[in-house]
Protein backbone atom coordinates (compact mmCIF):
# COMPACT_ATOMS: atom_id res chain seq x y z
CA UNK A 1 0.00 0.00 0.00
CA UNK A 2 1.19 3.52 -0.83
CA UNK A 3 1.41 5.32 2.53
CA UNK A 4 1.37 8.81 1.05
CA UNK A 5 -0.74 9.50 -2.02
CA UNK A 6 0.32 12.59 -3.99
CA UNK A 7 -2.03 14.04 -6.60
CA UNK A 8 -1.19 17.19 -8.56
CA UNK A 9 -3.77 19.19 -10.51
CA UNK A 10 -2.40 22.27 -12.25
CA UNK A 11 -0.74 24.23 -9.44
CA UNK A 12 -2.34 22.38 -6.52
CA UNK A 13 -0.86 19.34 -4.78
CA UNK A 14 -2.97 17.09 -2.54
CA UNK A 15 -1.06 14.84 -0.11
CA UNK A 16 -3.15 12.12 1.53
CA UNK A 17 -1.87 10.12 4.50
CA UNK A 18 -2.84 6.54 3.69
CA UNK A 19 -2.21 4.31 6.72
CA UNK A 20 -5.79 4.00 7.97
CA UNK A 21 -5.09 0.76 9.87
CA UNK A 22 -2.49 2.68 11.92
CA UNK A 23 -4.63 5.84 12.16
CA UNK A 24 -2.19 7.50 9.73
CA UNK A 25 0.48 7.64 12.43
CA UNK A 26 3.54 9.55 11.21
CA UNK A 27 6.00 6.76 10.63
CA UNK A 28 9.55 7.70 9.69
CA UNK A 29 8.89 6.71 6.06
CA UNK A 30 5.83 8.97 5.80
CA UNK A 31 7.69 11.94 7.29
CA UNK A 32 10.49 11.46 4.74
CA UNK A 33 7.98 11.19 1.88
CA UNK A 34 6.21 14.36 3.04
CA UNK A 35 9.51 16.22 3.22
CA UNK A 36 10.44 15.10 -0.30
CA UNK A 37 7.04 16.11 -1.73
CA UNK A 38 7.13 19.50 -0.03
CA UNK A 39 10.67 20.20 -1.16
CA UNK A 40 9.63 19.35 -4.71
CA UNK A 41 6.63 21.69 -4.33
CA UNK A 42 9.00 24.47 -3.26
CA UNK A 43 10.81 24.05 -6.58
CA UNK A 44 7.74 23.68 -8.84
CA UNK A 45 5.00 26.18 -9.74
CA UNK A 46 2.71 25.59 -6.75
CA UNK A 47 -0.11 27.70 -5.37
CA UNK A 48 -1.55 25.28 -2.83
CA UNK A 49 -0.59 22.11 -0.94
CA UNK A 50 -3.40 20.20 0.78
CA UNK A 51 -2.88 17.72 3.63
CA UNK A 52 -5.56 15.17 4.47
CA UNK A 53 -5.89 11.63 5.81
CA UNK A 54 -7.75 8.44 4.91
CA UNK A 55 -9.82 6.52 7.45
CA UNK A 56 -11.10 7.53 10.87
CA UNK A 57 -8.64 10.33 11.57
CA UNK A 58 -6.31 12.78 9.86
CA UNK A 59 -3.44 11.36 11.92
CA UNK A 60 -2.78 10.07 15.42
CA UNK A 61 0.62 11.77 15.42
CA UNK A 62 4.09 10.37 16.06
CA UNK A 63 4.32 6.64 15.32
CA UNK A 64 5.44 4.83 18.47
CA UNK A 65 5.89 1.53 16.64
CA UNK A 66 9.27 -0.10 17.22
CA UNK A 67 9.90 2.07 20.27
CA UNK A 68 11.50 -0.77 22.26
CA UNK A 69 14.22 -1.23 19.62
CA UNK A 70 14.94 2.48 19.13
CA UNK A 71 17.78 4.33 20.81
CA UNK A 72 17.52 7.86 22.20
CA UNK A 73 19.59 8.96 19.20
CA UNK A 74 17.20 7.31 16.74
CA UNK A 75 14.25 9.06 18.35
CA UNK A 76 16.03 12.41 18.45
CA UNK A 77 16.66 12.18 14.72
CA UNK A 78 13.02 11.34 14.06
CA UNK A 79 11.80 14.34 16.03
CA UNK A 80 14.29 16.57 14.22
CA UNK A 81 12.89 15.39 10.89
CA UNK A 82 9.36 16.09 12.10
CA UNK A 83 10.39 19.64 13.02
CA UNK A 84 12.01 20.11 9.61
CA UNK A 85 8.78 18.93 7.99
CA UNK A 86 6.78 21.43 10.04
CA UNK A 87 9.13 24.22 9.01
CA UNK A 88 8.73 23.36 5.34
CA UNK A 89 4.97 23.72 5.76
CA UNK A 90 5.00 26.83 7.93
CA UNK A 91 7.51 28.75 5.80
CA UNK A 92 6.17 27.55 2.44
CA UNK A 93 5.99 30.14 -0.36
CA UNK A 94 2.53 28.78 -1.24
CA UNK A 95 -0.78 28.36 0.57
CA UNK A 96 -1.22 25.25 2.71
CA UNK A 97 -4.52 23.67 3.71
CA UNK A 98 -5.06 21.01 6.39
CA UNK A 99 -8.33 19.08 6.22
CA UNK A 100 -8.47 17.42 9.63
CA UNK A 101 -10.97 14.98 11.09
CA UNK A 102 -11.05 12.64 14.04
CA UNK A 103 -8.70 12.75 17.02
CA UNK A 104 -5.60 14.63 15.86
CA UNK A 105 -2.78 14.38 18.39
CA UNK A 106 0.85 15.33 18.87
CA UNK A 107 2.94 15.88 15.75
CA UNK A 108 -0.20 15.65 13.61
CA UNK A 109 -1.79 18.53 15.52
CA UNK A 110 1.47 20.45 15.00
CA UNK A 111 1.20 19.71 11.28
CA UNK A 112 -2.29 21.20 11.20
CA UNK A 113 -1.08 24.19 13.21
CA UNK A 114 1.71 24.86 10.67
CA UNK A 115 -0.74 25.27 7.78
CA UNK A 116 -2.15 28.54 6.46
CA UNK A 117 -5.74 27.24 6.31
CA UNK A 118 -6.69 24.89 9.16
CA UNK A 119 -10.03 23.16 8.74
CA UNK A 120 -11.51 20.67 11.18
CA UNK A 121 -14.74 18.70 11.15
CA UNK A 122 -17.33 19.41 13.88
CA UNK A 123 -16.27 16.25 15.73
CA UNK A 124 -12.50 16.75 15.40
CA UNK A 125 -10.27 17.07 18.47
CA UNK A 126 -6.69 18.26 18.94
CA UNK A 127 -4.08 17.60 21.61
CA UNK A 128 -0.43 18.65 22.04
CA UNK A 129 1.04 16.25 24.65
CA UNK A 130 4.75 16.70 23.92
CA UNK A 131 5.60 18.23 27.30
CA UNK A 132 4.27 15.08 28.98
CA UNK A 133 7.35 13.25 27.70
CA UNK A 134 9.70 16.22 27.73
CA UNK A 135 9.56 17.31 24.07
CA UNK A 136 9.30 20.98 23.08
CA UNK A 137 7.89 20.84 19.55
CA UNK A 138 6.01 23.61 17.73
CA UNK A 139 5.55 25.81 20.79
CA UNK A 140 6.20 29.15 19.05
CA UNK A 141 3.95 28.23 16.14
CA UNK A 142 1.12 27.27 18.48
CA UNK A 143 1.57 30.44 20.55
CA UNK A 144 1.44 32.46 17.32
CA UNK A 145 -1.91 30.87 16.45
CA UNK A 146 -3.69 30.88 19.82
CA UNK A 147 -1.65 33.23 22.05
CA UNK A 148 1.02 32.57 24.65
CA UNK A 149 -1.33 32.09 27.60
CA UNK A 150 -3.56 29.62 25.78
CA UNK A 151 -0.55 27.72 24.39
CA UNK A 152 0.94 27.44 27.87
CA UNK A 153 -2.37 26.06 29.14
CA UNK A 154 -2.96 23.66 26.25
CA UNK A 155 0.56 22.24 26.23
CA UNK A 156 1.29 22.40 29.94
CA UNK A 157 -1.94 20.68 30.97
CA UNK A 158 -2.21 18.40 27.94
CA UNK A 159 -5.74 19.61 27.20
CA UNK A 160 -7.76 18.17 24.34
CA UNK A 161 -9.39 20.91 22.27
CA UNK A 162 -12.68 20.17 20.54
CA UNK A 163 -13.48 21.85 17.23
CA UNK A 164 -15.36 24.79 18.78
CA UNK A 165 -12.50 25.48 21.21
CA UNK A 166 -9.93 25.18 18.43
CA UNK A 167 -11.90 27.60 16.26
CA UNK A 168 -12.41 30.16 19.05
CA UNK A 169 -8.73 30.24 19.93
CA UNK A 170 -7.48 30.36 16.33
CA UNK A 171 -5.98 26.91 16.01
CA UNK A 172 -8.61 26.27 13.33
CA UNK A 173 -9.57 28.84 10.73
CA UNK A 174 -12.78 27.03 9.80
CA UNK A 175 -15.01 24.13 10.82
CA UNK A 176 -16.66 22.19 7.97
CA UNK A 177 -18.12 18.75 7.49
CA UNK A 178 -16.33 16.41 5.09
CA UNK A 179 -19.24 16.81 2.65
CA UNK A 180 -18.16 20.45 2.25
CA UNK A 181 -14.49 19.80 1.69
CA UNK A 182 -14.47 19.64 -2.12
CA UNK A 183 -16.17 23.03 -2.38
CA UNK A 184 -13.90 24.48 0.29
CA UNK A 185 -10.77 23.15 -1.43
CA UNK A 186 -11.87 24.69 -4.73
CA UNK A 187 -12.47 28.04 -3.02
CA UNK A 188 -9.06 28.06 -1.33
CA UNK A 189 -7.31 26.99 -4.55
CA UNK A 190 -9.02 29.78 -6.48
CA UNK A 191 -7.97 32.36 -3.90
CA UNK A 192 -4.38 31.09 -3.83
CA UNK A 193 -4.17 31.29 -7.61
CA UNK A 194 -5.11 34.97 -7.67
CA UNK A 195 -1.81 36.04 -6.10
CA UNK A 196 1.44 36.04 -8.05
CA UNK A 197 3.88 33.50 -6.65
CA UNK A 198 6.70 35.99 -6.01
CA UNK A 199 4.42 38.43 -4.20
CA UNK A 200 2.91 35.61 -2.13
CA UNK A 201 6.36 34.36 -1.13
CA UNK A 202 7.42 37.82 0.09
CA UNK A 203 4.08 38.24 1.87
CA UNK A 204 4.44 34.93 3.69
CA UNK A 205 7.98 35.79 4.80
CA UNK A 206 6.75 39.12 6.16
CA UNK A 207 3.97 37.46 8.16
CA UNK A 208 5.85 34.46 9.57
CA UNK A 209 8.75 35.35 11.85
CA UNK A 210 11.71 33.14 11.00
CA UNK A 211 12.33 31.32 14.27
CA UNK A 212 13.37 28.10 12.51
CA UNK A 213 16.81 27.88 14.12
CA UNK A 214 15.46 28.64 17.60
CA UNK A 215 12.61 26.13 17.19
CA UNK A 216 15.03 23.41 16.15
CA UNK A 217 17.42 24.28 18.97
CA UNK A 218 14.62 24.10 21.56
CA UNK A 219 13.55 20.71 20.25
CA UNK A 220 17.08 19.31 20.30
CA UNK A 221 17.73 20.58 23.82
CA UNK A 222 14.56 18.96 25.13
CA UNK A 223 14.98 15.69 23.22
CA UNK A 224 18.67 15.38 24.10
CA UNK A 225 17.98 14.91 27.80
CA UNK A 226 18.94 11.26 28.45
CA UNK A 227 16.08 8.79 28.78
CA UNK A 228 13.90 9.93 25.86
CA UNK A 229 12.83 6.40 24.98
CA UNK A 230 11.94 5.65 28.60
CA UNK A 231 9.87 8.83 28.83
CA UNK A 232 7.99 7.92 25.67
CA UNK A 233 7.35 4.41 26.95
CA UNK A 234 6.00 5.72 30.26
CA UNK A 235 3.74 8.13 28.41
CA UNK A 236 2.34 5.31 26.27
CA UNK A 237 1.65 3.16 29.33
CA UNK A 238 -0.11 6.04 31.06
CA UNK A 239 -2.35 6.58 28.03
CA UNK A 240 -3.45 2.93 28.20
CA UNK A 241 -4.64 3.22 31.81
Amino acid sequence: MIELVAERTDRALVLTLNRPAKRNALAESIVEDLIECLRDAHQEPTDLVVLRGEGKTFSAGFDFGGLAEASDGDLLRRFVRVEQLLQLVFHAPFETLALAHGRVFGAAADLVCACTHRVGTPDSAFRFPGLAFGIVLGTRRLAGRIGETAARDVQGRGLTMDADHALRTGLLTEVADTSEWDELLARVAEGAGRVEADARSVFHRALAADSADADLADLVRSASVPGLRDRLQRFREEQKQ
